[in-house]
C-alpha cells in the first residue's frame, strides 16, 4: 500500500515539473535508445548467424554469379556447359595430366579450370552450391597475358576467340614428339618381367596427332576463284575457322529471316576486280613477239566460299553491327529463325569431277594451298571431303547416342517460316 502510494507521488511530481523536465528525460531516453539500437546492429553484423548457402535442388543447374559485368563470361560459359563434344575434348586433352596436382597448379591451366566450371555447369559434378563463381577463369587468363576487366562490358565472341586461341597455345606448348630424356620411361615395362606371358613384336610408339588434337570448334573453308575472261580456276585456298560470322542480309517484306538466309548470304558469290591473272598473263605472253615482255593482265574474278571441313561442333557469330550510307553504325534487330536441324550439304565444297581429272591425278585444280605454313605441307581436298560428313547438324546440346539413325529432315533450299 504504501508502494502505491509513493509511486502516486512520484507522477505527481513529475506532471507538476512542467515541459522542461519531462522533455530532457524523453530525451535521455531518445539517447540510450538510438545507442541500444546501434549496438544490436553491430552485434548482429559481427557475431549474428551466419546464413549458409542455399543448396541446389535436384535436377538445377547452378548460375554464376555476376562480378561485376561479366554478363559477357556467363553467358559464354553457359553455352560451352551446353556442349558434350567440347566437354569430352576438354577431359581428352586434360588426361596429359597428373591427377594428384594440387589445387593452386590445378589453376595454372586453362583447359583444367574450364574444365572443372563446365562440368560444375552441366551437372556433371555434384556441388552444394546454386552459384558459382568463375573469377578463377580471368585469372587463368590473366597468367596468359589477357587482360579482361570484370568492371568493364566485353563481348562474348571475342572471349571465345580468346579461349580457343588460348586453348591452342596450351596444346603447342606441349611436344609433340617424344623427348630423348623419355626414351627409358618408353623402354621401362609397365609390369614386371614375371608377369609376362608372351612377347610380340608391335609397332613404334605412336606420336600425337596434330589433328585429332584440334577442338571441335576447328573448322576449314575454302575459296575458290574464278577468272571471268579465260574461266581459269586458281588453286583452292584453306583457312582455318572457329566460328562463321554471318552477316544478316537485306530483309525481304512479307518473309522471315532465316538461319539459311544468312548462310546463302555468306556462300553466294562476289566479284573481285583488279585482280592478277596468270594464266591471261601466259596467254598474252606466248602470243607476244619474242624478247617483247608483257605486263601482268589484270581482270576480274568470281570468288566464293564454301565449307571445306565441317567442325565437330559449329558455332555461329551473327553480325548486328552495320554501317549506313553516311557512315553511321547501326544495329540489326532482325529476329533470325534457327530450326532444330540445319542440313549443311549445299554448303560444303564438294571436288568437281571431270575426265580430265582422272586421266592427269596430278591436276593444279585438285590442290588445295593451306593458309597454315606451320606442317610446311599442303591438304588435300580429298581428304577434306573424307573429314565432311553428311549428317545435319543438331542444334542443340544432345548427346549423338541419343539418336540412333540419322534423320533426315526435309527442308527446301531457302525454307520459308512454318
Amino acid at each position: 500500500m504504501l508502494l502505491a502510494e509513493e509511486t502516486d507521488r512520484a507522477v505527481r511530481r513529475l506532471l507538476r515539473a512542467g515541459g522542461a523536465v519531462r522533455y530532457k528525460v524523453m530525451k535521455n531516453w531518445g539517447v540510450v535508445g538510438g545507442i541500444a539500437a546501434a549496438l544490436a546492429a553491430g552485434i548482429y553484423v559481427l557475431w549474428g548467424p551466419i546464413a549458409e548457402r542455399k543448396k541446389r535442388r535436384k535436377g538445377l543447374v547452378p548460375g554464376l554469379l555476376n562480378l561485376g559485368n561479366t554478363c559477357f563470361m556467363n553467358s559464354l560459359l553457359q553455352g560451352l556447359s551446353a556442349c558434350p563434344s567440347f566437354i569430352k575434348w576438354l577431359e581428352d586433352f586434360t588426361a596429359q595430366y597428373k591427377t594428384d596436382q594440387s589445387e593452386s597448379s590445378k589453376h595454372q591451366y586453362l583447359s583444367l579450370t574450364l574444365l572443372c566450371l563446365l562440368k560444375a555447369l552441366s551437372s556433371q559434378e555434384v556441388t552444394e552450391d546454386d552459384v558459382l563463381d568463375a573469377s578463377c577463369l580471368l585469372e587463368v587468363l590473366r597468367m596468359y597475358r589477357w587482360q579482361i576487366s570484370s568492371f568493364e562490358e566485353q563481348d562474348a565472341h571475342e572471349l571465345f576467340h580468346v579461349l580457343t586461341s588460348s586453348l591452342e597455345d596450351e596444346r603447342d606448348r606441349q611436344p609433340r614428339v617424344t623427348h630423348l630424356f623419355d626414351v627409358h620411361s618408353l623402354e621401362k615395362p609397365e609390369i614386371t618381367q614375371k608377369q609376362i606371358r608372351c612377347r610380340t613384336r608391335g609397332s613404334l610408339h605412336p606420336m600425337s596427332n596434330h589433328w585429332k588434337s584440334q577442338h571441335p570448334f576447328h573448322g576449314r573453308l575454302t575459296s575458290n576463284m574464278l577468272c571471268k575472261h579465260c574461266k581459269h580456276q586458281s588453286p583452292v585456298r584453306c583457312d582455318t575457322f572457329d566460328s562463321l560470322s554471318l552477316s544478316i542480309p537485306a530483309a525481304t517484306w512479307g518473309r522471315p529471316m532465316t538461319l539459311d538466309h544468312c548462310l546463302h548470304h555468306f556462300i553466294s558469290s562476289e566479284s573481285v576486280k583488279d585482280v592478277v591473272c596468270d594464266n591471261c598473263t601466259k596467254i598474252q605472253a606466248e602470243g607476244a613477239l619474242n624478247g617483247q615482255t608483257t605486263e601482268n593482265q589484270r581482270t576480274t574474278f568470281v570468288k566464293q566460299l564454301k565449307l571445306g571441313k565441317l567442325p565437330q561442333c559449329l558455332c555461329i557469330h551473327l553480325q548486328r553491327l552495320s554501317w549506313s550510307n553516311q557512315g553511321m553504325p547501326l544495329k540489326r534487330h532482325e529476329h533470325v529463325q534457327f530450326n532444330e536441324f540445319l542440313i549443311m550439304d549445299i554448303y560444303k565444297y564438294h571436288l568437281p569431277v571431270h575426265k580430265s581429272n582422272q586421266e592427269d591425278p596430278n591436276q593444279k585444280g585438285n590442290a588445295c594451298v593451306s593458309s597454315e605454313t606451320k606442317e610446311g605441307s599442303a591438304v588435300k581436298i580429298s581428304d577434306l571431303e573424307q573429314t565432311c560428313s553428311t549428317k545435319p547438324l543438331l542444334n542443340g546440346a544432345c548427346s549423338p547416342s541419343l539418336l540412333t539413325s540419322p534423320i533426315s529432315f526435309p527442308l527446301a533450299v531457302v525454307p520459308d517460316c512454318r
